[in-house]
């Protein structure tokens, strides 16, 4: 059964298909031409003989130097029938549409990164008839964007960042920056990203404070996944719960809560003013930082 996650890695170039070309040219130094359009394509390779192939996703690049086919592949672990069938899908699509395709591979891990980078060499050994080397994203070259400010000026790769590091120590470095940048993007993308990052979460922890975050920034509850979130906070009380998440984003971020705060949070049944202390809790810097101007 294909995951969320691997879907989730592949998609984000079908939500925004010029990430690729600036991962392409910034992370793996490779001069592809600027592409002056972008369209998707049909992902099923099937001939008329029954055998199924598809790939992930299929984009095609106007540039100025010609059309390029550019397939993603979305893998989790090493697997040796790719070894075959990688070159097939190049060569049946160079012959189908007589453009030059290009194979980028992104996954999580180092070890099948390093696997999925080897050349590809069929035919006699020092005389190969084909040679397949495909582009690989993954942790070792995608950047940590752990500052604001450069994740505010590329929030698509931003994403991307948390989502190849998402089974890292980096991952929760990545995730508050990311959270804030996100408020500088129309909400129906960010709350498809919001989705993206979730699925390529798999510290538990990392993704309940990711979750936490985007509650308390508001994005999260326009996703269909808050409807899982909401029904948690049903079973334990919603005031409890929110009031957890303002704990958990001070202790997360390394913050320490004396029993004062605790106390303070832990007995307010204001679900608007935990609403307000949990957004602050995002951004401060001392514990008492969380109630500003309130009185009581």
């Amino acid at each position: 059964m294909v995951s969320s996650l691997h879907e989730s890695l592949h998609r984000i170039f079908q939500k925004d298909p010029a990430l690729l070309t600036r991962a392409l040219q910034g992370v793996l130094g490779i001069p592809f031409p600027e592409p002056r359009e972008f369209a998707g394509m049909n992902v099923d390779l099937t001939e008329i003989e029954p055998v199924e192939r598809r790939v992930d996703t299929l984009l095609r690049a106007e540039t100025d130097q010609g059309t390029y086919l550019l397939v993603v592949e979305s893998q989790g672990e090493r697997d040796d029938r790719k070894r075959g069938s990688w070159p097939y899908y190049l060569s049946y699509l160079y012959e189908k549409y007589r453009c030059e395709p290009v194979l980028i591979v992104i996954t999580q891990n180092s070890a099948t990164a390093r696997w999925a980078a080897q050349p590809i060499r069929r035919g006699f050994p020092g005389w190969e008839s084909l040679t397949v080397r495909p582009l690989v994203l993954g942790p070792d070259n995608v950047p940590v964007i752990a500052d604001v400010r450069e994740a505010e000026r590329d929030v698509p790769l931003a994403v991307l960042s948390a989502m190849t590091h998402g089974r890292g120590p980096q991952a929760a470095a990545i995730l508050e920056p990311l959270a804030a940048a996100l408020r500088t993007i129309d909400t129906d993308s960010a709350a498809v990203f919001v989705q993206f990052v979730d699925s390529c979460l798999a510290d538990p922890q990392a993704q309940q404070i990711w979750r936490d975050l985007m509650t308390a920034m508001q994005y999260f509850w326009r996703h269909p996944l808050a409807e899982q979130v909401r029904e948690e906070g049903r079973e334990q009380g919603i005031e409890q719960e929110r009031a957890s998440m303002v704990l958990r984003i001070l202790e997360w971020r390394g913050i320490e809560v004396p029993e004062s705060v605790r106390e303070r949070v832990t007995s307010c049944t204001d679900l608007v003013r935990l609403d307000t202390w949990a957004e602050r809790a995002v951004h401060a810097k001392d514990p008492e930082d969380l109630f500003g101007d309130d009185q009581t």
